[in-house]
């Protein structure tokens, strides 16, 4: 690791003396006025100013095209004066050295006055940043998503889609990977799947969530805002057994300014969150004549958020910018546990701590070299406790009741991050756009977990439970854990990368790029990815602008090896903690013997469970019982290989479709093994079977021995019809496939992995997303967002641990399926198995889950108060944006809640005579009442239903999916109990 060193210290410092080798050429401003039908305007006077007061003119040319060059990177007001035309006004235009910011200037006759718009949809290009099949969300299309953090991440998630892989879409928030995301009162712009094949990042480009939060502005303005939601609002879920009391309330606000004109400004948000929700519960419990009841009732889960987060914008000098920026914020939930088939003793607590510090300075070190340095600190802290006094008793897809397994539990997470960038250009008109850095990170954790300290015992189904109530019979299985709660673990990794955006000839662009990463707790060097990507637009440079661009690319993209997985290897190495199993299939006879004698010792009743073996017991009469965590040694980090081809075309009514073919084959997947199961080639009944080494229990490994590969076809679009109608979305098609589901997924036989080669649990054949904005009369505007999936796959299991490898991973043969199917009566497609070997084991994840359709609509209205300004010919430009040298075609987002053509904290386009003024009223005070509803046809959306075969529940939904279709945290869970929900808001702004 010395030489990575070396080679650290020379990329942070090099900067310092690269910038008189290049001769990088400034930013420029250029693009195209026209009318409001789209015709050129011809002879349009342009003036673009900076912040030091030096202008330059320059006039539209027979196409209306103009270019404004030689600007030093910053912030620059551009006007746009035409006879008969009203004025255009943007304070607000950003260049980035050696770019050019591309604006369509729609200039509007005097006598409409019409709002305009700046924006660059409806144009293609070569330049890699400039893909069309990107998503980019601001102003207006921020307003489609959800409120709630919480609920905006798994939306994001959603959009990223099943393009993101296995372990979803890696989110930034101004370039930073770790984090708490942000309120959306605070976001100015999100981008995700843009320039997929950039070296700059080491995750997957097609997935990639990037979120660019707001700066200060040039003039004091502000908002405030309340969201209420109660029961009276809600529909009743589908599994409650009645519509309980819950209750959201939602308040923030944010205000920004200049704390000296042209030299800082500053913007500070602040949120309350306090919601009162029921998590739903959908067991099946005994009766005091044992005999099966269903269980359904609320319970309610109080949950508190509070955050806050300053930012400061400060101008060094003309050459230097620092951007601070410091968030706080708090959560704490009661209850947790409950839901599903976990009963109310499961319940614990939990309290989260956030404290994040980022800085970003940003240096001009000549006209002609640009180098941006950001440091994050990040210090987190997750408390967990629950009562642990009792043992759990897990009955398969019945119910979970005893005590908590969480026990006294924390977490406190200390990470930094450091970044430092170049950007130069060199060659014949800057052919080449050079880009250079290095990225470090390091996260150190002191973890204390109780977890399974009061032990579990196991039943198959619950006959089992009720036999063993009567004496008949025993569990399954019983773990619990002993040791050393509190374990430490450190983790750094290293990051650099070039960058060549080479612009060949007008017509084509050819990126390449080369990024190399390693990290510490692994032995894995050699992790060099290569990026290469083109972009054609036949006919560019001529005498019209180009309509079609052809791209392509190839990718190498490396994994990370999680810190927490290290952290487990290090808690179970067989000393510090202890997991002790007592497995009624062990293959052993004598040890089978002994582990059935220890299971008839405890003492069960319906109010709970006694003489409970203890540790020593256990290690007494199963000397080998302790199951140990390892990292194999010769462990490689996962890489993906993926390639992309297709073609971006510009529609007529400023719309443009992208087609992209997406190919991906991950090598070196992680998944767990048992490295000391019993040997049995028959993978069916293994009783008496030798284990490697027989002085040994169980061995889980961590190695990297998995594949996987997906095809999409993916189809993304972006029309804006007119200021009053505009829609994004996308739709992808896709096969994926693979023999494994992550670190913490078991094959069903650890010695033959031939039939684990199936379906991967992210593969959705068919996604569709749509999103937009619509203006209608009297200034009410529609935000509506729809998703619909075809079903996730699910595996399906016998339920018995038949090979001794004390895990419940076996699959069944089809001959079983089919059979436990007609016993339930069940016709569901994955019971039609004909065509297939009866005798033959079914493929991993053989199930399909529900088709899931969800829509979202939020429906606003604004009322305007004050004396209108004297001069609003610039109300389209929205509020202020910049900072972070944020490269953003089309000129920056509005401001806390502007842009896209509100005037100021307008959110929706101008109209004729302000008839189809959406939220833009020209006025300075303005009131936004919004009706939000989550799933407004109040379909029920039923989850994965039950893969265990020996469920009475089999193939049963007992629960319902969120709220976006498992995507995000806590996508899958659906535990609310309201299923279509309506949420009140309003905002006051100025």
């Amino acid at each position: 690791m010395k030489g990575i060193s070396r080679i650290l210290t020379a990329l942070i410092i090099a900067p310092v003396f690269v910038f008189n080798i290049y001769a990088q050429q400034p930013g420029s401003i250029g693009g195209q006025v026209q009318d409001t039908l789209g015709a050129v305007v011809v002879g349009a006077t342009i003036t673009v100013t900076g912040k030091d007061g030096k202008t330059k003119t320059t006039t539209s040319n027979q196409r209306g095209e103009f270019t404004v060059g030689g600007l030093a990177p910053g912030i620059y007001s551009v006007k746009v004066k035409a006879d008969k035309f009203a004025l255009y006004d943007n304070e607000e235009v950003e260049v980035t050295a050696g770019q050019k910011t591309e604006l369509i200037v729609p200039l509007s006759v005097e006598a409409v006055e019409e709002n305009v718009e700046v924006s660059d949809e409806g144009k293609v290009s070569t330049d890699p940043a400039n893909n069309a099949g990107a998503t980019v969300l601001k102003d207006k299309d921020l307003e489609a998503l959800p409120d709630d953090p919480d609920e905006l991440a798994s939306a994001l998630q959603a959009l990223a889609g099943a393009a993101a892989g296995p372990n979803g879409g890696q989110i930034y928030i101004d370039g930073f990977t770790g984090g708490q995301l942000p309120p959306k009162e605070a976001i100015r712009e999100i981008r995700i799947n843009q320039n997929p094949f950039s070296a700059e990042y080491d995750r997957l480009g097609f997935g990639r969530i990037e979120i660019l939060t707001k700066p200060g502005s040039d003039r004091f303005r502000g908002s405030i805002f309340g969201n209420f939601n109660d029961e009276s609002l809600n529909s009743r879920n589908p599994f409650a057994a009645n519509r309980a009391p819950s209750q959201t309330r939602f308040f923030g606000g944010n205000v920004s300014g200049p704390l000296k004109k042209g030299k800082a400004s500053y913007f500070f948000e602040i949120n309350k969150r306090d919601i009162d929700n029921n998590s739903v519960l959908n067991a099946i419990v005994l009766d005091q004549n044992l005999n099966p009841v269903p269980l359904q009732k609320d319970f309610t889960v109080p949950s508190r958020r509070f955050s806050f987060s300053p930012r400061l914008d400060y101008a060094i000098d003309d050459k230097n910018t620092l951007v601070f920026r410091y968030s706080y914020s708090r959560s704490t939930q009661d209850n947790l546990g409950i839901g599903g088939t976990s009963l109310p003793q499961r319940a614990y607590a939990s309290t989260f701590y956030d404290h994040d510090f980022r800085v970003t300075e940003t240096s001009i070190i000549n006209p002609k070299t640009v180098n941006e340095t950001r440091f994050e600190f990040d210090w987190q802290k997750n408390s967990q406790t629950g009562d642990n006094s009792l043992p759990t008793i897990s009955v398969a897809e019945a119910f979970t009741g005893g005590g908590s397994q969480i026990g006294l539990s924390f977490n406190k997470q200390r990470s930094w991050e450091l970044q430092n960038y170049t950007t130069t250009s060199f060659g014949k008109s800057a052919q080449h756009a050079v880009k250079f850095g290095v990225r470090i990170r390091s996260v150190s954790i002191d973890d204390r977990s109780e977890n399974n300290f009061n032990g579990t015992f196991s039943f198959i189904n619950l006959s089992n439970y009720r036999d063993t109530l009567q004496g008949l019979s025993y569990p399954t299985q019983f773990r619990i854990t002993v040791g050393n709660p509190l374990q430490s673990v450190s983790r750094t990794d290293y990051g650099l990368f070039v960058t060549d955006d080479w612009r060949i000839a007008p017509s084509f662009t050819l990126s390449l790029g080369l990024r190399y990463e390693n990290q510490t707790n692994i032995s894995d060097n050699f992790n060099f990815a290569p990026r290469i990507s083109f972009g054609w637009s036949p006919g560019a440079g001529g005498a019209k602008a180009p309509k079609t661009v052809f791209r392509g690319g190839f990718g190498w993209f490396y994994d990370r090896f999680s810190e927490n997985l290290t952290l487990q290897a290090l808690r179970f190495n067989g000393t510090e903690q202890l997991s002790l199993i007592v497995n009624s299939f062990d293959p052993d006879p004598v040890r089978r013997a002994a582990a059935i004698a220890l299971l008839q010792q405890p003492v069960f009743t319906l109010n709970g469970v006694s003489n409970v073996p203890t540790a020593q017991q256990i290690l007494s009469a199963l000397p080998q019982s302790n199951t140990v965590r390892l990292i194999a040694p010769n462990l490689q980090v996962p890489y993906t290989f993926q390639t992309a081809l297709g073609v971006e075309r510009q529609l007529p009514m400023r719309t443009t479709l992208s087609v992209f073919y997406i190919g991906s084959r991950t090598l070196h997947a992680l998944r767990t093994r048992n490295i000391n199961a019993p040997i049995c080639p028959a993978q069916i009944n293994c009783l008496n079977a030798p284990r490697p080494n027989p002085t040994r229990g169980d061995i889980y490994e961590y190695e990297s021995s998995g594949v996987q590969n997906q095809n999409q076809l993916a189809v993304n679009f972006r029309s804006t019809f007119s200021q009053r109608l505009s829609f994004f979305g996308f739709y992808r098609l896709g096969f994926a496939k693979g023999d494994t589901d992550g670190a913490g997924s078991f094959p069903a036989y650890s010695y033959d992995l031939s039939n684990e080669y199936g379906r991967s649990s992210f593969d959705i054949r068919h996604s569709f997303t749509i999103g937009g904005n619509i203006t209608l009369p009297y200034r009410i505007s529609l935000n509506p967002f729809v998703i619909w999936n075809s079903g996730r796959p699910f595996n399906i299991i016998r339920g018995v641990d038949t090979n001794g490898d004390g895990l419940f991973t076996e699959r069944p043969t089809f001959g079983e399926l089919v059979a436990r199917c007609n016993q339930l009566n069940l016709h569901t497609s994955f019971c039609d198995v004909s065509g297939f070997n009866p005798n033959e084991v079914i493929p991993r994840n053989f199930g399909q889950s529900p088709t899931f359709f969800n829509v979202n609509l939020r429906i606003g209205k604004t009322f305007g108060f004050g004396k209108s300004p004297a001069q609003n010919a610039s109300a389209g430009q929205g509020g202020a944006a910049g900072g972070g040298n944020v490269m953003m075609a089309g000129g920056p987002g509005g401001g806390p809640r502007g842009g896209g053509g509100g005037g100021p904290r307008g959110g929706g386009p101008g109209g004729f005579a302000g008839f189809f003024g959406g939220s833009d009223t020209r006025k300075p005070y303005n009131l936004n009442l919004s009706v939000n509803f989550s799933n407004l046809l109040n379909t029920v959306n039923f989850n994965a239903p039950v893969g265990n075969l020996a469920s009475s529940r089999f193939g049963q939904s007992v629960s319902t999916i969120g709220s976006f279709g498992g995507f995000g945290p806590g996508g899958g869970g659906g535990g609310s109990s309201a299923n279509r929900r309506i949420e009140l808001q309003a905002r006051f702004s100025w």
